[in-house]
This record gives C-alpha cells, sequence and structure tokens, in this order.
C-alpha cells in the first residue's frame, strides 16, 4: 500500500503533456498517469457539470461521462494545446449535448399521444377513460423515479424507438447491457405505473393527480 502511494506521489510532480504522453501508452504507468489527471481536474469538470444540471448526483454521473470521453479522445488531443482549455470545451460540449438530448425526450413526450400500456408491464391496464393529458404526466412521473441510465435506454427504444444497436453506439456499451438496462427500466417502470393506479384505487382520486 505504501509503495502504490509513492507510486502515485511521483505522479502528482509531472507536468500535464508528459502525464497524456502516458496515457497514450500502456500497463502500469499508463494507470497512474490518467489516475492523476482524473484528480487534477475533477472538481473543474464537475463545476462545470453542476452549472447545466444544478443536481450534484447528476452531476457525478455526468462528470464520469466526461472523463470516459476525453480518455477515448486522447488520441485525438493536440499535445501542442492546452489540455485545460480542450477539457473544458470537450465538457461544456458533452454538458449541451446531455440537455438537448433532455429537452429532445420532453418534447417527444408532449407531442406524441403516448400509450402507458406500451411501458408498463402487461398486469397494469390504465382506465381507458383516462385523458391523454393525464397519461402523459403519469409516464413522465413514473419515468422521473427510474435510475438514469435506466430511464435512458427506455427513453432511447421505446419513445425515440431507435434500434438496439443505434443504442449501443449511441451510449457505447455492449448490447447485452443495452437490453439488460431496457429490461430493468420497463419492469421498474411497470412496478412503479401500477403503485400510483393502487394508491389512485385507494386514495379515489385521478391518476393524473398522483404525487
Amino acid at each position: 500500500m505504501l509503495a502504490d502511494e509513492k507510486e502515485r506521489d511521483k505522479f502528482s510532480e509531472i507536468e500535464e503533456r508528459e502525464l497524456i504522453q502516458l496515457c497514450r501508452g500502456s500497463g502500469r504507468n499508463k494507470e497512474l498517469a490518467w489516475e492523476e489527471i482524473v484528480r487534477r481536474f475533477r472538481r473543474r469538470v464537475f463545476g462545470i457539470a453542476y452549472k447545466f444540471t444544478g443536481r450534484y448526483e447528476e452531476s457525478q454521473d455526468l462528470t464520469q461521462e466526461i472523463f470516459l470521453r476525453v480518455f477515448k479522445s486522447l488520441d485525438k488531443f493536440d499535445a501542442s494545446a492546452d489540455f485545460g482549455t480542450w477539457l473544458y470545451s470537450v465538457s461544456r460540449n458533452h454538458c449541451i449535448d446531455h440537455y438537448r438530448s433532455g429537452r429532445r425526450e420532453r418534447e417527444l413526450l408532449v407531442r406524441h399521444e403516448l400509450s402507458l400500456e406500451d411501458f408498463a408491464s402487461k398486469r397494469f391496464d390504465p382506465h381507458r377513460e383516462i385523458e391523454v393529458q393525464d397519461k402523459r404526466k403519469l409516464l413522465l412521473q413514473g419515468l422521473s423515479t427510474l435510475p438514469e441510465k435506466l430511464r435512458e435506454a427506455v427513453i432511447l427504444r421505446d419513445i425515440q424507438e431507435l434500434t438496439y444497436q443505434e443504442i449501443v453506439d449511441k451510449l457505447d456499451l455492449p448490447e447485452g447491457t443495452v437490453k439488460s438496462r431496457i429490461n430493468r427500466g420497463r419492469l421498474e417502470l411497470g412496478r412503479t405505473l401500477t403503485g400510483i393506479k393502487n394508491r389512485n384505487k385507494t386514495s379515489g382520486g385521478s391518476t393524473g393527480k398522483a404525487q
């Protein structure tokens, strides 16, 4: 353990350009160099993400996504340029993409007359007399309870109607992981909507007014 700490201490004294070169290599040095870059810039990247979202957990997730994107793009970075400036640009662009994606999802939900049966489990059969607007509100409420990764997968597949391969490419994940997230998301959404329906039956209230 002490040896590891001494190794990391050495990397804390290395300049950024040398760290980047090491990250383009392989082995233990690559790993430690990347850890040092993340340590130096994590707070800055988190700050950028937080300005866009205003939410701590979402900003944490965005920060991880940004560093993954940066790591995969290091070969494209011009070593003569300023790394901090480039990192800021990558971070900002990723946050903008994230915001636009969320906005498109909201617009799709409002624009289309979505049927809850497409997203809920087969056991959930909402009353036919529920107005379309109430259905939209209920679906939005159910989606908002899902963990972000599951919600994203369900929306990409069932609302934006992307193919599995398109989702794999967009999220840069194995197909098995994508399918697992979609299935888990649908299952959790179905349970949530069923719970809302049962609470409304008990209270005698309108589905659209469920909290």
